[in-house]
């Protein structure tokens, strides 16, 4: 015989006035999260009150009961409610739905109020995107959606981004396939098609972090960050009709911009524009550039002009800007943290004395003409103007008197833009980096490293490899008497009363960002003040020399010795050729191994970093993980 099955019997429902209502002491809530209590009250107040409560009767000494009601499991709805009837916005007698338990089950409250809180599962947060986006097709906007729910409007948008990820990867997310974190990587791009080339790519990785998604998805863009980019601006470019990726999950310091090309054209644009007005000065040419090489002004003369002086207006700004920073600084010396407005403040102060600073430079009208500047974007995307340089041609020029040239022209690839003068045409070109023809291999094996990257990464340690040495007089003394001691015992060397000289080096192979380096910079400032110091005249500078204490001539030794270090590797010539020989390589390289162990050089305190452009994004990853 078949045992029967016992029914289940669930709890009556019904009204219950709201007076009649107190919170029970067995509700096991005793931590506030999630939607505020005002929130929740204006929730209810717009839709009303979605799920009903959870109570008991209290009873008397007796067991009857009494006509009141303890509620174990919905304790923040009555709050809700309470502060609706407090508001006079609810009768305090209204009838509120509630879903009564029989006293005399075996579940205790605690445990009703336990159950309700430990049973409920949160919204999957693809649901919730869903569910935003059917509310956005029936024409309610992100903002409105935002008030609704009592969620901020970035929550609407990021839930909304989740539509640009490809519905295949999204249905891999609803089955537990990727992380959240990593299904948001996707959004930087509306491109399913590479979406889902990415995903299938990184099935075969053990790396499927997020970041590395972004930079898959991102890899033939520019960053918002670029210098190209921060000059040109995102509004002009996206006038322009360029788009720009953008990441609502994280800072993406500007986003990505996708069309290269446009960007490049419109950078190019502004700085030929900056280069008409500046040709109204009379520059004889003017050459512009997204992007100069390092030593690039090597070979020219720089003229020697007047720096003007701060007008009395702008001495008493300087003193007062001054002022006010020390005084910002007296305050909150010794603060962990500087406040927001005061950090800024900083910040606007310092970049007011700079501009105060850079003093511009009055140049003769005849050197003007037979001189010329260079027009290009520095690394932090703003105009740099490199005024009064000579080329060679036109220092010979001016001493056999020929003319200068006659009206000229703005030469580029495919046109040209003329630009005015009162006396001659200045003649504009405009040009750009050289591009790198490396071949990126995927092979699986080391591979060794490319020819172009070892030629960049030992411009990179022979730049730090000379300002160590500037900043080690002793070594750079060593090194010196090191190379007489070569060319007098070992070498002939006819000619003046003393030939020991310093060759300087340059860079045929160089990576974009070795001008920027903080070699680079260091070297650049250590010269520009030595300079500044020095006499231009032969019997004077020679007085000033003797007249110098032995550290700073030593320093100055240092300084002198350092441009003639050189651990660039290139490729050696083995038919006798007239370039340095295979051995001569090796034979340099292992001097500059002995030099760097001499000043402690370690690359990474001298500034360099392995990044994606400069090292990482260029070798196999054996190599990557070799090292």
């Amino acid at each position: 015989m078949a045992k029967a099955v016992q029914k289940i019997t669930l709890s009556a429902s019904r009204d219950i006035p709201f007076n009649k209502l107190v919170l029970s002491q067995a509700n096991v809530r005793r931590l506030k999260t999630g939607v505020s209590i005002e929130d929740l009250a204006e929730d209810i107040a717009r839709r009303g009150l979605l799920q009903s409560l959870n109570v008991r009767p209290i009873l008397d000494a007796e067991g009857a009961e009494t006509g009141m009601f303890e509620i174990p499991a919905g304790g923040r709805r009555h709050r809700a409610l309470e502060r609706l009837v407090k508001q006079k916005r609810l009768s305090k007698t209204a009838p509120i739905p509630c879903i009564v338990r029989d006293p005399s089950v075996d579940a205790s409250a605690e445990e009703d109020s336990l159950a309700e809180n430990v049973q409920r599962v949160a919204l999957h947060p693809l649901d919730q995107f869903r569910a935003f986006k059917t509310l956005r097709d029936q024409g309610a906007g992100e903002e409105e959606i935002a008030a609704r729910f009592f969620v901020a409007p970035a929550v609407v948008k990021q839930r909304l981004r989740l539509a640009a990820v490809s519905e295949k990867l999204l249905d891999v997310y609803a089955e537990d396939g990727m992380t959240l974190e990593q299904l948001m990587a996707f959004t930087v791009t509306t491109d399913h098609a590479r979406q889902e080339q990415v995903w299938e790519a990184l099935q075969q990785s053990y790396d499927k972090e997020p970041y590395l998604i972004r930079r898959q998805l991102t890899e033939s863009t520019v960053r918002g960050s670029d210098r190209r980019a921060r000059f040109v601006g995102a509004e002009a470019y996206e006038a322009a009709g360029g788009v720009i990726l953008r990441d609502l999950f994280e800072d993406d310091n500007g986003g990505w911009l996708e069309d290269v090309a446009l960007l490049d054209r419109l950078a190019t644009e502004k700085l030929a524009a900056e280069a008409q007005a500046i040709a109204t000065e009379g520059w004889k040419w003017i050459e512009v550039a997204l992007d100069f090489r390092y030593g690039h002004t090597s070979h020219l003369r720089q003229l020697d002009g007047v720096t003007l002086e701060l007008t009395p207006a702008e001495q008493m700004t300087f003193d007062a800007l001054t002022a006010e920073y020390a005084k910002l600084e007296g305050e909150y010396e010794g603060a962990d943290e500087l406040p927001d407005e005061v950090d800024a403040r900083l910040g606007e102060i310092e970049t007011a004395l700079t501009a105060l600073e850079n003093r511009p430079v009055r140049y003769e009208p005849a050197e003007i003409a037979r001189a010329g500047a260079f027009v290009s974007i520095d690394a932090d995307g703003q105009l740099t103007v490199d005024r009064g340089f000579v080329r060679p041609e036109d220092e010979l020029s001016m001493q056999t008197g020929g003319e200068g040239p006659m009206e000229g022209e703005t030469h580029e690839a495919g046109g040209t833009i003329p630009a005015a003068s009162d006396v001659q045409r200045t003649v504009i070109t405009i040009g750009g980096c050289e591009p790198d023809d490396d071949d990126d291999g995927s092979d699986d094996a080391i591979r060794p490293l490319p020819e172009r990257l070892v030629g960049e990464l030992t411009a990179h340690r022979t730049l730090a490899l000379r300002d160590a040495v500037a900043n080690n007089p002793r070594v750079a003394l060593t090194a010196l008497l090191h190379k007489l001691c070569l060319d007098t015992f070992q070498h002939s060397a006819p000619g003046a009363c003393l030939e020991a000289s310093v060759r300087h080096v340059f860079f045929p192979v160089q990576a974009a960002d070795l001008k920027d380096s903080p070699s680079a910079q260091a070297v650049t400032e250590r010269h520009a003040a030595w300079k500044a110091e020095l006499p231009k005249d032969d019997d004077t500078l020679w007085d000033w020399l003797v007249a110098l204490d032995d550290t700073r001539r030593a320093a100055l030794l240092a300084h002198c010795v350092s441009f003639g270090v050189n651990a660039l590797y290139e490729k050696g010539d083995r038919y006798g050729g007239p370039g340095v020989s295979a051995h001569g390589v090796q034979y340099r390289i292992a001097q500059a191994d002995r030099l760097a162990r001499a000043v402690g050089l370690d690359r990474v305190e001298a500034g360099w970093r392995p990044a994606v452009d400069n090292y990482r994004g260029r070798v196999t990853k054996p190599r990557i993980l070799d090292a």
